[in-house]
């Protein structure tokens, strides 16, 4: 295991919950939909390669001959052995649109490979771009020759989109890594809110972003969370499973709410430290990854995170608060929520790597005035 830049970790009221693992919980992401193009994402907030056709044309003739090996496999099967540098479901689109072909005609996905077989994947991926490089300043936490790791800052949008076509984490990647114009969406894999900070995965090759994008499908990348929430830590820890559907608000389309009608939703508090007696900071981990999943989770629980406009409002003000305390908490301009731990298996290498990034100051200034560490 590879680890980078450790940050000083909350304690847990409850023991139980720190014995938990990312392994335990299978956990992944926290996502937000905030100023993108939501057709490049799927529900989870990972990032569709397939579907992306912002940067280049590129034409694909390959061939393969089925092995002795591979005899008895499903074409699907097969064609995810011969052609790794395509995702699964980029594979089944090519076999269903007859572009990849066994012995020159079109077979269904379950066709059963004989060996001697010939495969061919013969197709043009159409892209064309417009998102330009800009001298931004980036944070990068780990970087190798197929990954980098940004420390997002907050108030950065991660993709050119409505309201928000400069200043954006691709616009600066194109800068700093020039070569990054020959990938979708400059590398990307997944994305975090505009308003939260942390960590996000920005693959270098094509080969690594089909391989990061299918592990953050399957679940095999994690990510923890701190937050702020307001709340004690004796209700909290009745909490330490979340387990409610999400779905899109029915009223206010661009919220989303805990609802029958979502899509499983599961958020565990691995940490929960007392801040004072109506305010905790929270190490949150998701098995799950629904939009906007923790701010909803928690404020449906009646415990919003600091600073969340959109789901928080005067909730977020519990007694006990002094003048100094109640207007820093007024006057804080985004969520406290920070990406701090992110864990994934190197493309390459196959090594698990795990890499951290402190709270910004933003929050820990929150953190020490909700302690009384700050006064006015």
């Amino acid at each position: 295991m590879t680890s980078l830049s450790a940050p000083a970790q909350p304690s847990a009221v409850n023991a139980d919950l720190e014995n938990l693992t990312s392994e335990d919980l299978g956990c992944d992401k926290e996502v937000d939909n905030d100023a993108f193009d939501e057709s490049a994402f799927d529900d989870d907030g990972v990032f569709t390669v397939e579907r992306d056709n912002d940067n280049f044309n590129q034409d694909i003739d390959l061939s393969h001959t089925v092995t002795d090996a591979e005899a008895g496999l499903r074409l699907d099967k097969v064609a995810a052995i011969a052609f790794a540098d395509f995702s699964r479901a980029q594979l089944q689109d090519f076999i269903n649109d007859g572009k990849l072909c066994c012995n020159g005609a079109p077979q269904k996905p379950k066709y059963r490979c004989k060996s001697g077989d010939e495969l061919t994947l013969v197709a043009t991926l159409e892209q064309h771009g417009s998102d330009l490089p800009e001298d931004i300043a980036l944070d990068i936490v780990f970087e190798d020759d197929a990954v980098i790791v940004i420390n997002k800052p907050v108030g950065m949008v991660v993709h050119p989109g409505a309201g928000n076509m400069t200043g954006t984490l691709v616009n600066a990647l194109l800068f700093h890594f020039p070569n990054q114009k020959h990938l979708p969406r400059a590398g990307l894999v997944h994305r975090i809110d505009k308003d939260t900070s942390g960590l996000l995965i920005v693959a270098k090759t094509k080969a690594a972003q089909m391989d990061l994008t299918d592990q953050l499908k399957d679940k095999a990348v994690y990510r923890h969370y701190q937050c702020v929430v307001a709340g004690d830590a004796l209700s909290l820890q009745r909490h330490r499973t979340i387990d409610a559907p999400i779905g899109r608000n029915r009223n206010q389309r661009t919220k989303m709410a805990v609802t029958s009608q979502g899509r499983d939703a599961v958020t565990h508090l691995i940490g929960i430290n007392a801040l004072n007696d109506n305010y905790c900071l929270l190490d949150v981990a998701l098995e799950t990854g629904r939009t906007h999943q923790i701010r909803v989770h928690l404020s449906h629980l009646g415990h919003p995170l600091v600073g969340d406009r959109v789901y928080g409002s005067r909730r977020q003000l519990r007694a006990g608060l002094s003048p100094f305390q109640r207007s820093f908490i007024e006057k804080f301009p985004r969520q406290a929520l920070h990406a701090y731990e992110l864990g994934f298996v190197h493309p390459l290498t196959g090594e698990d790597i795990e890499v951290q990034a402190p709270l910004p100051d933003d929050m820990q200034q929150l953190i020490d005035v909700l302690k009384g560490d700050i006064v006015e």
